[in-house]
């Protein structure tokens, strides 16, 4: 499995890389975001949806589950599936015509339903390494295309 480790200095790096991956995100794809609260997701996938196409302000599904974002060059679906009791749920909303339709998914806190997960998805850590500085981010990416700058 490829693997690509970015490290960001601040909020503006983090925006970057999130745009620069989002430019070679196809229909179809999946993108899993793992960090701590308070990492930057919200920060990261601004960017991606950026790097989409999408100029309309993007904020976190935390209460709403799923946002969906239809103005780029593909749609975005951002997940958040924090507050899930079971990955039942999802099930209630029809996952997977986002999981496997024609825009491109990006799940905060995947681990939650992990279970439904494909293989093929792309996995992206943000984590903070306070002995590089309060702003420093590492992000890692696995799985799908990685060869990003």
């Amino acid at each position: 499995m490829e693997k690509k480790i970015h490290e960001s200095w601040n909020e503006q790096d983090t925006y970057r890389f999130g745009e620069q991956l989002a430019q070679s995100a196809a229909a179809g794809s999946l993108y899993c975001l793992e960090g701590d609260l308070g990492v930057g997701k919200t920060v990261f996938t601004q960017g991606f949806a950026h790097g989409l196409g999408i100029e309309e302000p993007v904020t976190s599904p935390t209460f709403t589950i799923v946002q969906e974002y239809e103005t780029g060059r593909i749609p975005l679906y951002h997940f958040d599936v924090y507050r899930l009791a079971d990955p039942e749920e999802l099930e209630e909303i029809g996952y997977e015509e986002y999981f496997f339709g024609e825009g491109v998914c990006l799940i905060e806190w995947p681990s939650r339903i992990e279970e439904l997960i494909p293989e093929d998805a792309v996995r992206i850590t943000i984590e903070k390494e306070l002995s590089k500085g309060f702003d420093y981010r590492k992000i890692t990416v696995t799985g799908g295309r990685v060869d990003h700058e």
